[in-house]
């Protein structure tokens, strides 16, 4: 009689399943709110920075490249940031994220006045080279 209810290994299946899909529910909700307050955080804190206006020169520049898969009915996709590298009066450096266009009109060894506030960049005026 006690057969009855036992249903066979499946039943285990029907119990961890449902566990086992809550845990990774909440595992990226989790995550995707830990980004967004990592995110704010970042952005609070460049708004109640100064606004800096510097001397500083391109020292380099680079990508990151990522790509992500498609599928046979869907292409994939790919997204790149621009970085550029400032060195200040005082030999400190800073990395900042631009997008394509004012990465591509800034070349290394370029001198000028560069405007940022926290992490964020502003703007870059470079300085127009005399002649001799």
């Amino acid at each position: 009689m006690d057969d009855y209810f036992y249903t066979g290994p499946g039943d285990m299946m029907f119990e961890l399943v449902p566990i086992f899909i809550f845990v990774v529910f909440i595992v990226v909700i989790g995550g995707l709110i830990f980004s967004a307050a990592r995110g704010f955080r970042q952005w609070n804190k460049n708004e109640k920075s100064p606004k800096l206006n510097v001397n500083a020169v391109v020292k380099s520049k680079r990508t990151d490249y990522v790509s992500f898969a498609g599928s046979h009915q869907h292409p994939g996709s790919a997204q790149t940031d621009y970085y550029v590298t400032f060195e200040f009066d005082s030999g400190d450096r800073s990395e900042f994220k631009l997008s394509g266009k004012q990465y591509g009109i800034l070349s290394e060894g370029d001198t000028g006045q560069l405007t940022f506030q926290g992490t964020r960049y502003l703007s870059f005026n470079r300085e127009r080279a005399t002649a001799l």
